[in-house]
């Protein structure tokens, strides 16, 4: 029987919380299933040794990704960051750092102890241009045409509603912006029995999109200029792949416009109030949340 989306979504919480609380007691979090040999193929291994030499051992601990996002989205000083499930933090750092004091990393996750982890990542590194927002990649607590880069690390996979996840990428971006992701992408020639068979859905196999798909569900989202790169074998017939694509210039907000009410998403920053997510102001320099302004 197939498990329904918000069992799933339950399921994902429950081996993220617990993964973070792993690292949080000192150990190192691990993504991928039993069966499937991919050691190689997720965490910390498959960043650079000068940027994990960075960072606090405890972001890189809970490195639960299949690629390096921030070395694919050319990351420029003074944009605007959002990191689809963020998890310990990771790319969140590597983007405040990329972007500088100018820019601004958000990271956004549903689970309450990788938040925690988050926070204490960025207090840990000095970080002072990151935010982490509670919610759903499904339901992104920010106001539309407020991003200026999408990234994200093996997590859009997971998602029951990826044509949401694409659909809210689309209408945070700011005209003009771009995603750039890594993620599991599977053979075309694989069927979604196929892939479950490699492994179950919270280790970032079966969930995976096809090429074909991938490109469609961001084509229908509106985003031009995608492609799809292959990087490496994560199991037979499935990869890690680097997703790049554009939100044209001329575009709007885009069709589906899920802004969270008061009280459905949350925003953490260091030594701030929790409190629903707000417009930038005129100058585009709010936190995105009424609490975060240090």
């Amino acid at each position: 029987m197939t498990e329904q989306p918000t069992n799933l979504r339950e399921t994902v919480r429950e081996r993220y919380a617990a993964a973070a609380l792993k690292v949080t007691e000192g150990g190192t979090a691990c993504c991928g299933p039993e069966p499937v040999d991919v050691d190689e193929s997720f965490g910390s291994t498959l960043y650079a040794a000068d940027e994990r030499d960075t960072l606090p051992a405890e972001a890189v601990a809970a490195s639960l990704g299949c690629g390096n996002p921030t070395a694919v989205a050319e990351l420029r000083a003074g944009e605007r960051v959002l990191d689809l499930g963020s998890g310990g933090g990771i790319d969140v750092l590597l983007s405040a750092r990329r972007v500088g004091p100018t820019g601004k990393a958000y990271g956004l996750d549903m689970t309450d102890e990788m938040l925690a982890l988050a926070l204490a990542n960025a207090e840990r590194a000095g970080a002072r241009n990151v935010e982490f927002l509670k919610g759903t990649i499904e339901a992104v607590p920010l106001p539309a045409n407020t991003i200026d880069v999408v990234i994200s690390n093996c997590v859009i996979n997971l998602s029951t509603d990826k044509p949401a996840v694409f659909a809210e990428a689309f209408r945070v971006l700011r005209p003009g912006g771009r995603i750039g992701v890594s993620d599991v992408v599977a053979d075309d020639t694989l069927t979604p029995e196929q892939r479950a068979e490699r492994g179950d859905h919270v280790g970032c196999i079966a969930g995976a999109l096809s090429f074909a798909e991938y490109r469609s569900g961001l084509e229908e989202a509106g985003f031009t200029d995608v492609s799809i790169t292959a990087t490496h074998a994560v199991a037979d017939g499935m990869h890690s792949a680097i997703v790049r694509a554009t939100k044209p210039v001329t575009a709007e907000a885009g069709p589906r416009a899920l802004v969270a009410e008061p009280g459905d998403a949350t925003c953490c920053t260091l030594g701030a109030s929790v409190e629903p997510a707000t417009a930038p102001d005129a100058a585009g320099t709010s936190s995105g949340c009424g609490c975060c302004q240090n």
